[in-house]
């Protein structure tokens, strides 16, 4: 319970400043930027996340198309600053200036989040996820995934991104993440505590069912 009493507060917050992006940016630079990338190791961005920002689901690349664009921007930042693993993105932030991280940031969060076709899962499996994100597994404190990700998992602000139609592969690379300490850049360390008590069934479940969301609303 005082998990999730700490995730509603921040999703509260959160939302308080979703109502408007606090970067400003140049968009067109953004995109020249995910296109044809800067030089000196910092490849296009579409390298990896492909040329409509809908990732690589085979790799592990994130959709990021659609993201909110101060959450790509912190999630620049960790990469930067090592609070989050990644050995492809740390060389091409290191040659990014912040004007790049926020107009990168800015041109993704114009895009508009494709409907990636997931793979069909087990029916259980799906099932067994839905209910975890909806309801959540209080026996071992863990909070309904939407309590933070909002409705239907399609993101509250900053501090907690959409993962509606994300790839399941990247979805569960995360939470794996969280438990194994290479990714430490989650608010009041709430997805590491939350990550840390979940069972591989459950991770698979929950990355299966998200996988299978619509990133938008009906």
């Amino acid at each position: 319970m005082r998990v999730l009493i700490r995730c509603l507060t921040i999703a509260a917050a959160a939302g308080v400043l979703a109502s408007g992006s606090s970067v400003a940016a140049d968009i067109e630079a953004g995109r020249q930027l995910a296109m044809h990338g800067a030089g000196e190791g910092s490849l296009p961005c579409m390298s990896c996340h492909g040329p409509d920002g809908a990732g690589n689901a085979a790799a592990g690349f994130p959709r990021i198309a659609g993201m909110e664009a101060d959450y790509l921007l912190r999630q620049l930042h960790a990469y930067r600053e090592g609070t989050r693993g990644g050995p492809i993105m740390k060389p091409i932030v290191a040659n990014l200036s912040e004007s790049d991280f926020e107009n990168v940031a800015a041109y993704y969060a114009s895009l508009k989040a494709p409907d990636i076709a997931a793979p069909t899962p087990d029916p259980a499996l799906l099932a067994e996820g839905e209910w975890l994100a909806v309801n959540g597994n209080w026996d071992n404190e863990i909070p309904p995934c939407v309590s933070c990700h909002g409705p239907g998992g399609r993101g509250v602000g900053a501090e907690f991104p959409a993962i509606a139609g994300q790839h399941a592969s990247y979805i569960s690379a995360q939470l794996k993440a969280w438990q194994n300490g290479e990714r430490q850049n989650d608010p009041q360390n709430l997805m590491k505590v939350v990550a840390e008590r979940m069972s591989e069934r459950e991770i698979e479940a929950t990355a299966a069912y998200f996988a299978a969301q619509r990133p938008t609303a009906e």
